[in-house]
């Protein structure tokens, strides 16, 4: 199986930016927040209430994106402004209690 591009990743943030997908916010460890998104699962780097970067994600079929903090790898320096302002308010609003 082909590993996720960074493309296929941010496809899914934007979707949940712009509210066609929920986000769920599943738990966290230390700076890395857990997200479900329709069943793709994702490890983010958050720091703060900003998201530095996607260290992790695997879609539904299995596939998986590690890493890629180089730059125009990571699918969270794809976001715009505004996407990106979208699922840090989104991370905010679903912050476990």
């Amino acid at each position: 199986m082909p590993p996720l591009t960074a493309r296929e990743v941010y496809q899914q943030l934007r979707d949940a930016a712009l509210g066609l997908r929920p986000l769920k916010r599943l738990e966290d460890q230390s700076g890395t927040v857990q997200v479900d998104i329709e069943q793709w699962r994702f490890s983010l780097d958050v720091d703060g209430t900003h998201l530095r970067h996607c260290l992790h994600c695997q879609s539904p079929d299995g596939r998986e994106f590690n890493g890629g903090q180089r730059f125009g790898t990571d699918p969270v320096s794809l976001l715009s402004t505004w996407e990106l302002a979208q699922i840090e308010r989104l991370l905010a609003a679903t912050v476990t209690g």
